[in-house]
């Protein structure tokens, strides 16, 4: 089994590599921000019992914007 997901980003397109957490369950969802445009993403990980994986996600609005951006962009700054 592989440790790691991918998914497009629902507002860039942008394919985005993600690392699973096997342990964590067989059907996980949290919000992580894609890593080029720093809009928010619901990612959907669903693990069967032959161990095949599938990542999917749905798009999260941010209520306030601008203080998302500039905290995603802070964040990303000191890669």
């Amino acid at each position: 089994m592989n440790d790691e997901g991918f998914y497009g980003c629902t507002s860039c397109g942008e394919e985005i590599v993600v690392p699973l957490d096997l342990i964590a369950g067989s059907q996980q969802e949290y919000v992580d921000d894609c890593p080029v445009c720093c809009h928010p993403n619901v990612i959907h990980v669903e693990i069967d019992g032959a161990g095949d994986v599938r990542v999917w996600v749905t798009r999260k609005e941010r209520v306030d914007r601008r203080k998302g951006l500039a905290s995603c962009r802070r964040r990303r700054s000191t890669y």
